[in-house]
């Protein structure tokens, strides 16, 4: 490329002083290339370009008429359709075809919106990829909310985008904002719009009631129509781009700490205006323009629970999310309801709460209340020894008396029962309650003293300690059948053997 001097004194010798092409190249010490476009020689050659004909060409009327029915239709499937109609050639040419004679898709135009002051809200969930929680990854969601007119943002990171959480963080947003816009634009995400056929639109009941509780109006935009919103839309990059990258956390509660910080530092300090001056800045038109026009939040806040039947199986636990939660071991296998937020589950009996626990976000873990399992574990154990117990006043009538001897002196009921109970499974209710009363009399209330009276008998006669039998629980052990042998002739051998020694 040469500057405009160089080529006007080639244009100068050529034209006006006729020197040849040579030189100028060599007087300049320019390319010869270089003089002949300076001097446009093609212009003045006279020869006309030959243009050869494509072998696509006879085929232009047919991809023509194709596309005019099929516009998105591949060259790669035109390619084939024309093989089968004679074409030799390659796909490259039928791509430059295609090309050329493809209809072109209007570019649409878009208005910029103006809103009036506390009439919209544009709303949306953005995905922030996954929250290690204990041992488990839980999907990371931002709900975010903007003011069309002052352009002020609320925001925050949950866990979970049921419907119930999508309505507790419209809460906050107006609790936020200190009123409610008169309308807010969303997508058509299920938990604002059940079916859709063109215009015709069926909201979520539930959603309509809270709407109704805050006296605005959800319009969903259209199918694929994005730029209908797009102030959340630049919202929801603005928070990846300058709250989010490269930012460190230690759980969802310090996440949503900084966000709250970095909303009123930066984004409410940010110009109204991006184009214009600094001031004045989002938060003053908020607070100066459109906070006043918002409407008055109602006087109570709408219920925004998980509220779902529950039941227990045998033991005393409740299900939810992946998570069991403890409940009073009476209401075992009773229907009851489930009341969940994002921080808190509640077991009711009717109305009557039963069991408070804080979520647990992990997976697939155990939530107890101590008070809970304790009273099962006293009541079990109360149950046993109740049980023993009246077993053992039914087979000996001075058992109560012992026991309340040993109840006097500080003994362990407990302890002393299973002590007894064994005894009387050993030597029978007889034996037993013969020895109670000598111990009562003695006022020796331990179940040792039990025991040792009853074999005292046995180290009189100077007989062995019985041995006990211990059978295995197989039953062809148990149930095996054993003949009675006459165990004299042992007693002979036994003679025969000292006899001959």
């Amino acid at each position: 490329m040469i500057d405009a001097e160089l080529r006007a004194d080639i244009r100068r010798k050529f034209f006006g002083e006729h020197w040849k092409v040579g030189t100028i190249a060599s007087t300049l010490g320019v390319h010869h290339d270089t003089v002949r476009r300076a001097i446009e020689v093609e212009r003045f050659a006279g020869r006309v370009p030959v243009v050869r004909p494509r072998a696509v060409e006879p085929y232009r009327a047919f991809v023509i008429d194709e596309l005019g029915k099929y516009p998105r239709l591949a060259a790669t499937v035109i390619h084939r359709m024309l093989e089968a109609r004679g074409f030799r050639g390659g796909v490259h040419a039928v791509r430059v075809l295609v090309r050329e004679v493809r209809p072109r898709k209007a570019k649409e135009a878009f208005l910029r919106l103006a809103t009036l002051p506390g009439e919209q809200s544009q709303v949306d969930w953005a995905s922030f990829g996954k929250m290690r929680v204990g041992r488990h990854d839980r999907p990371l969601s931002c709900f975010v909310m903007v003011l069309s007119h002052s352009r002020r943002v609320f925001a925050c990171f949950v866990l979970d985008m049921k419907l119930e959480v999508f309505l507790a963080c419209h809460v906050r947003a107006f609790e936020y904002f200190a009123g409610t816009p008169r309308q807010s634009l969303y997508d058509n995400l299920k938990s604002v719009v059940l079916e859709r056929e063109g215009p015709v639109i069926r909201f979520n009941p539930k959603f309509l009631d809270f709407a109704g509780h805050y006296h605005f109006a959800p319009v969903p935009v259209g199918v694929r129509r994005g730029n209908e919103k797009g102030r959340v839309e630049r919202a929801i990059r603005y928070i990846r781009e300058s709250f989010f990258a490269g930012r460190t956390y230690r759980d969802l509660d310090d996440l949503n700490a900084q966000l709250a910080v970095w909303l009123s530092t930066v984004s409410d300090r940010r110009p109204h205006d991006p184009s214009g001056p600094t001031e004045p800045t989002v938060f003053d038109v908020y607070a100066h323009v459109e906070q006043p026009r918002l409407l008055p939040l109602p006087a109570a806040t709408a219920p925004t629970e998980l509220v779902q039947p529950t039941a227990s199986g045998k033991t005393p636990y409740v299900r939810f999310d992946t998570n069991d939660y403890s409940i009073p071991a009476e209401f075992v296998r009773k229907p009851l309801t489930l009341v969940a937020t994002h921080d808190v589950v509640r077991v009711l009996d009717g109305s009557v709460e039963v069991a408070r626990h804080p979520r647990c976000w992990d997976k697939r873990q155990t939530v107890d209340d101590p008070a809970h399992t304790r009273a099962l574990r006293d009541g079990k154990r109360a149950s046993r020894e109740g049980g023993g117990r009246h077993r053992l006043f039914a087979a000996c009538p001075h058992a109560a008396e012992f026991l309340e001897g040993v109840a006097r002196h500080g003994g362990h009921l407990g302890g002393t029962t299973s002590t007894l109970l064994r005894l009387l499974d050993a030597h029978g209710p007889r034996v037993l309650d013969r020895a109670l009363v000598e111990a009562t009399v003695a006022r020796a209330f331990t179940a040792h003293s039990v025991a040792h009276l009853i074999a005292a008998p046995s180290r009189t006669r100077h007989e062995l300690p019985p041995i006990p039998v211990v059978l295995p629980d197989d039953p062809r052990a148990r149930d095996l059948c054993v003949p009675v042998r006459d165990l004299a002739i042992y007693d002979a051998l036994r003679v025969a053997a000292e006899v001959a020694s």
